[in-house]
């Protein structure tokens, strides 16, 4: 998969609400009502991820707040999958 123009990474990241470009890498900060909540949108998260067979650079869970971190490592940056993924976890969380 190859390395979108960062031209490209900012338009296309205009339509996954709530995700922004760090870096080399998009990310998005949930936040939830507490413990139980957090811990079921990680393993959602995590879920997703196992289907798509694209995991996060990282995944911080803290009490009442995730934070998610997506880049393609073969690609050197953001990729479209790192897009599709964001749109899918979107979707459910």
């Amino acid at each position: 998969m190859k390395k979108l123009n960062p031209d490209i990474v900012l338009q296309k990241i205009k339509e996954v609400s709530g995700w922004f470009v760090e870096g080399n890498s998009i990310k998005k900060i949930f936040k939830t009502k507490g413990f139980p909540q957090t811990a079921g949108i990680v393993t959602t998260i995590s879920t997703i991820c196992q289907q798509f067979d694209h995991h996060p650079d990282y995944l911080t869970m803290k009490y009442a707040e995730i934070e998610v971190s997506f880049s393609t490592h073969d690609a050197g940056g953001i990729t479209e999958k790192d897009i599709e993924i964001a749109a899918e976890i979107n979707k459910f969380v």
